[in-house]
């Protein structure tokens, strides 16, 4: 949200506060209608104070259908956070995040020694992708190794696949299990 319209929500909304305290302590009986409509006159009726005041309702009036009929975040806002959108001279193509995740997954399903993994994509205003991969690995793994080769790996099927760069592929090793050992079959 700009500076501008949140400065006049915290005056729109300050000026709802009074009117509502004012109307309830009219209710209440603990304010005299006769004073606030005595006021109201005077302020209305004086030539400067009432140009103000239509002013100020005019602003407040456009904000209010502003608000009602057109939403603040804007759409650009809402397909970034759905994927990137690429263009070209025959048309426009979206890419997913979840398009994205598929391929960090079917990367990773080609090591034997990732058994698990999860994964995050984030894109940034420029459209830089950031991959977030939770992996659990077999205890036999090398690590460093697996992580790099991973790292190297998704980044180039990102690009060979999508043509988006990947800013930065994020590795977190939940766990390294053991694998269960079959059993071998006696001998008679």
């Amino acid at each position: 949200m700009k500076i501008i319209e949140k400065i006049t929500l915290i005056i729109y909304s300050n000026l709802m506060l009074i009117a509502s305290v004012i109307i309830c302590m009219i209710i209440f009986r603990w304010l005299d209608v006769d004073i606030v409509l005595s006021l109201v006159k005077n302020l209305v009726m004086s030539e400067v104070a009432s140009k103000i005041i239509l002013g100020v309702s005019l602003v407040f009036i456009l904000l209010s259908i502003r608000c009602i009929f057109f939403d603040p975040t804007s759409k650009q806002e809402s397909k970034d956070k759905q994927g990137v959108l690429l263009a070209n001279e025959n048309g426009k193509l979206m890419i997913s995040k979840e398009t994205i995740e598929s391929l960090v997954e079917a990367v990773t399903s080609e090591y034997k020694t990732a058994k698990e993994v999860s994964s995050r994509v984030e894109l940034d205003k420029e459209n830089n992708v950031n991959i977030f991969i939770n992996l659990v690995v077999s205890a036999d793994s090398i690590i460093k190794d697996l992580s790099v080769n991973l790292q190297e790996k998704i980044k180039r099927r990102v690009k060979e696949t999508t043509d988006l760069e990947v800013k930065e592929v994020n590795i977190m090793i939940k766990k390294a299990v053991q694998e269960k050992q079959k059993p071998e079959k006696e001998q008679a």
